[in-house]
């Protein structure tokens, strides 16, 4: 399994957490952005700089996905794709994606997004907290571990 980042929008906190996992267990992790994103010291963790522009990260994490990639990402419609495409994907409030979910997930995104189009919800998504963090680790932790299980 290899873990790909949607990364440009990614929490910092988030980010540290994915790097102690590569470390803890082995598992590549990748941060795909449009900017120049730093990383430790690792053989576990690497960066890729895509070029700006509009779905270009999502576009170059789904050229290289494979089945049972891990994809880390608050874009709906990116992890609706990953799982078209056998991979899967988590948000950075732990949320999973599923084969169940995800309509539910697009129908939701796409009603806010009309509701701030047509001046009726202004703002984005709560305060990143420490709750969400929690939720992104132990989501993680189940499915690394899942998958070091399967291997």
């Amino acid at each position: 399994m290899h873990i790909w980042v949607d990364a440009d929008a990614c929490p910092r906190a988030v980010k540290a957490v994915l790097f102690r996992c590569a470390e803890r267990t082995a598992t590549v992790v990748t941060l795909v952005a449009n900017q120049y994103l730093p990383t430790p010291r690792s053989r576990y963790v690497s960066a890729l700089q895509v070029p700006a522009g509009f779905d270009v990260a999502d576009n170059e994490i789904l050229a290289r996905l494979q089945a049972g990639d891990l994809v880390i990402t608050a874009d709906v419609p990116l992890a609706a794709e990953v799982l078209g495409h056998a991979g899967v994907a988590i948000n950075p409030r732990g949320t999973l994606y599923t084969a169940e979910n995800i309509k539910d997930h697009l129908q939701r995104r796409d009603m806010r997004e009309e509701l701030r189009a047509s001046g009726l919800v202004s703002g984005g998504p709560d305060a990143y907290s420490a709750k969400d963090l929690q939720n992104f680790s132990n989501a993680l932790d189940r499915i690394v571990t899942a998958a070091h299980n399967r291997r």
